[in-house]
C-alpha cells in the first residue's frame, strides 16, 4: 500500500468524519433551539390511539408502502428508493471494511453481497439522472444541487463497486478516486440537499404526536364494503 493510499484511507477520512460531526453537531444544536408549538385540539378519534401511536407510526412510515398512496401505487419507484439507499449504506460501510476490517472482504459472499448491491444502486442512479432530464415535472422542480448531487452519488457508486475487491494488483487508482469521493462527500452532504435525512426523525416526530392526538395516526384501513 502506497502513503496515498493509506492517507485517504484513514487520515482524509478521519478528518472528513470530523468535519461532518461539528457540522451536523451545530446544526442540530440550532435546530434545539425551537420549540414546537402546543396542541390547541382537543383529543379526537375513537379514543384508541395516542400522541405516542403517532410519532411510532409516523416514524416507521417510511418502512411501510402500503401506508402512503404514492408508494402503495408506484411500487416501482419505492423499490428504487429502498435499492438506492441500501447502496448508499453498503459503499459508506465499505469505507470502514476496508481500511478496519479488511479481512471481511475475504468471504466471497459478502463481496458478492456488496457488490450486487451498490451496483443496482448505481443503475438506479443512472436511471434517475435519465429521468430527471427528461420529465418535464422532474426539470421544472429540479435544482443544480439536485442534479449534481445525483451524479455525484452515480459516480461514487460505480468506483464502490470496483473498489469492494479491494485487490490493488491492478493499482490503486480505483480505491483512491473511491476514497477521495468518499471524503469529498463526507464534507459536502452536510450542505447540501442529501442532508434532508437528518431532519427525517425531528419532522415526523411533530407529524405523529400531532395526528396521533388528532386521531388520524395510526391510519385505518377499511375494506371496500365497510366503506360502502
Amino acid at each position: 500500500m502506497s502513503h496515498l493510499l493509506h492517507f485517504a484511507e484513514h487520515t482524509l477520512q478521519e478528518v472528513a468524519l470530523l468535519i461532518m460531526a461539528i457540522v451536523y453537531t451545530t446544526r442540530l444544536i440550532w435546530l434545539m433551539r425551537f420549540k414546537a408549538g402546543k396542541e390547541r385540539q382537543a383529543n379526537t378519534g375513537k379514543g384508541d390511539t395516542s400522541s405516542r401511536k403517532g410519532i411510532i407510526y409516523s416514524w416507521a412510515n417510511i418502512a411501510m408502502p402500503w401506508a402512503m398512496e404514492s408508494s402503495r401505487k408506484k411500487f416501482f419507484l419505492y423499490s428504487q428508493f429502498v435499492i438506492f439507499h441500501l447502496g448508499v449504506v453498503a459503499a459508506i460501510g465499505l469505507s470502514f471494511i476496508i481500511p478496519y476490517a479488511p479481512q471481511l472482504l475475504g468471504s466471497q459472499v459478502l463481496v458478492a453481497v456488496l457488490q450486487v448491491i451498490i451496483g443496482a444502486a448505481c443503475l438506479i442512479g443512472a436511471y434517475r439522472i435519465i429521468r430527471r432530464i427528461a420529465s418535464n415535472y422532474m426539470r421544472a422542480i429540479s435544482s443544480p444541487d439536485d442534479y449534481f448531487s445525483l451524479v455525484l452519488l452515480t459516480v461514487w457508486f460505480f468506483f464502490a463497486f470496483w473498489s469492494v475487491p479491494n485487490n490493488t494488483s491492478g493499482g490503486e487508482t480505483i480505491l483512491l478516486i473511491y476514497f477521495f469521493m468518499t471524503a469529498f462527500f463526507l464534507i459536502y452532504v452536510p450542505f447540501s440537499k442529501i442532508s434532508h435525512y437528518l431532519y427525517y426523525p425531528f419532522t415526523r416526530y411533530y407529524l405523529g404526536k400531532t395526528l396521533g392526538k388528532r386521531g388520524v395516526y395510526p391510519v385505518r384501513r377499511y375494506s371496500e364494503e365497510a366503506r360502502s
